[in-house]
């Protein structure tokens, strides 16, 4: 691909805050934020604008409190020092109500995109829950961001839900600001990587007549600069605003520009008509990492025009002097984050309703039944620190160092039951954090230079997770040679369960009996070339 532009720090370096005079509370002259620095809790912090809001309050002079079920997963975060973490479960009144005490604005950033059956009631019982709790803790302001609209028109059940979750803040009796977005634009987000992946893979495509519909999107940094903003509005301001960059396109015109932006040849892309929304999202999920469960809310978000009736949002936050940022030059920075693989957020980030998330069968909690265990242990000629770089740099690309076919017909397998299969990849190629998807698994515990724990978001017919350890031998825990253990543990649903592990126990001594000796040795290779990169030289 040809160069899409600067360096990301030269593109979008400062903060948004920067953009705000007047509106921010500002650092103090600690670089903190003032003591009596108005507190601000954010929920979603685990996903995709979540992730990324914190670090902006923060650097807007605000005292923040992550709010998150498993808070747990926000370690690792660079922020995670500066903030207050609360552990509470927005859906619970005796969890969220003290969450809030002492809050004065409230970021609502939760909802049940790609959650499944019920996610209307799910979405309506969390919001009244939230909204009673902000006015019962005396929360000055809550802010949320919701989907851009048609006035008028049938939507669909997930744009529906977005809208009736803004009504229902709206009348919580807390001074609430609804800001409605359409396409966000941005690296890593489930919008950005449908387009980019549809683009870049197929150079001719047939598409439905929803392609033709306009769309006004928006730039991720515009996002934050509002969300920002916001929380600085005046307490007789309480209603919802349309926010939207300053280009209206249409799909069709958004993949013709990502391609020229990205240095491909304009794509040839033939409009037809029988494509509902469930075939659409369904043939999304076969060629991008969105899977159909999540493609399909993108999909009936694109069958309307989404175009901003109003900027009213100008009154109370201008906009930046040099203006909103345009389609290409978010795309832009997107392409730079991507392939500078500086990608802090992923739509992968937040955590997957109805995904395993009972403990680990070794937990003190653990209630007991069947579990089936694979351990494996091997000596490995190589340093721990070799060790570790090979088994954090696991999945995504580089893929599980065994039977690739055998990976690829169960990520195939778990894509058509609904599950992520195996295109979620990885949000960083060498590092990893609490939270992170790593294709069809994700990251339960890190614990840097000996443990990786794995929890299976595949579908299954039971629990499963997989344990990667590093155990210095010797006199020097620095040298060679570790002890690489490895464990796989099951623990089924009835008989169903059952008969699934015993159906692919004749595999596990390919599978990971093979993943073991390619870790082993791709550990020793890189250990033998006495380098301190941290890829290792052999690649399965």
């Amino acid at each position: 691909m040809a160069d899409a532009g600067p360096a990301p720090t030269d593109l979008l370096p400062e903060p948004v805050a920067d953009t705000l005079p007047g509106l921010v509370p500002g650092l103090g002259p600690d670089g903190r934020a003032r003591p009596d620095a108005p507190l601000v809790a954010v929920t979603g912090v685990t996903g995709y604008v979540g992730g990324r809001l914190v670090p902006e309050l923060l650097a807007a002079g605000y005292r923040v409190r992550a709010v998150a079920r498993h808070p747990e997963r926000l370690r690792g975060r660079p922020w995670y020092d500066d903030v207050e973490v609360a552990a509470a479960d927005a859906a619970e009144p005796d969890q969220i109500r003290p969450a809030l005490e002492g809050v004065d604005i409230a970021y609502y950033l939760i909802h049940s995109l790609g959650a499944g059956r019920r996610f209307e009631q799910r979405d309506r019982h969390t919001a009244l829950v939230f909204g009673r709790a902000a006015r019962e803790a005396g929360v000055r302001r809550i802010v949320y961001l919701g989907g851009l609209y048609p006035e008028g028109q049938e939507l669909s059940p997930h744009l529906a839900s977005r809208t009736e979750v803004g009504e229902i803040l709206l009348a919580s009796g807390v001074p609430t600001t609804v800001l409605r977005a359409a396409v966000i634009l941005g690296s890593g987000s489930a919008s950005f990587e449908m387009m980019r992946y549809l683009t870049e893979r197929l150079p001719a495509m047939t598409v439905p007549r929803w392609v033709d519909n306009r769309i006004q999107p928006i730039a991720i940094r515009d996002v934050l600069r509002y969300l920002v903003g916001s929380a600085a509005m005046p307490p007789e301001v309480s209603r919802g605003f349309d926010i939207g960059g300053p280009d209206v396109l249409t799909y069709r015109d958004m993949m013709q520009r990502y391609a020229a932006v990205a240095g491909l040849p304009r794509r040839v892309i033939i409009g037809v008509g029988v494509l509902t929304p469930r075939l659409s999202s369904l043939w999304v999920s076969l060629v991008t990492p969105v899977p159909s469960g999540l493609a399909r809310p993108l999909v009936e978000s694109l069958v309307h025009e989404v175009v901003c009736d109003e900027h009213d949002v100008a009154r109370w936050v201008p906009d930046p002097p040099t203006g909103l940022i345009g389609f290409d030059r978010a795309v832009q920075l997107a392409l730079q984050r991507v392939r500078a693989r500086d990608v802090v957020t992923r739509w992968s980030s937040a955590s997957v309703i109805g995904a395993p998330s009972d403990p680990l069968p070794s937990d003190p909690g653990w209630a007991g039944g069947s579990l089936y265990v694979d351990e494996r242990r091997v000596e490995v000629e190589a340093s721990p620190a070799a060790l570790w770089r090979v088994i954090e740099a696991v999945g995504g690309e580089r893929g599980w160092y065994s039977w690739p076919l055998a990976w690829h017909v169960r990520g195939l397998a778990d894509r058509l039951l609904g599950g992520p299969g195996l295109r979620r990849g990885r949000r960083d190629p060498r590092r990893l954090l609490v939270g992170d998807a790593v294709d069809f698994w994700r990251v339960e515990e890190v614990v840097p230079g000996h443990l990786l724990r794995l929890r299976a978001e595949m579908r299954l017919p039971g629990l499963a997770w997989l344990e990667l350890t590093v155990e210095p031998v010797g006199p020097d825990e620095d040298a060679p040679p570790t002890v690489f253990a490895q464990r796989a543990l099951f623990h089924p649903h009835g008989l169903l369960g059952q008969l699934y592990w015993w159906s692919v126990y004749l595999f596990h001594g390919v599978v990971f009996g093979g993943m073991q000796r390619n870790v082993a040795q791709a550990a020793q290779t890189a250990e033998r070339a006495r380098t301190d990169r941290p890829d290792p030289l052999v690649t399965r």
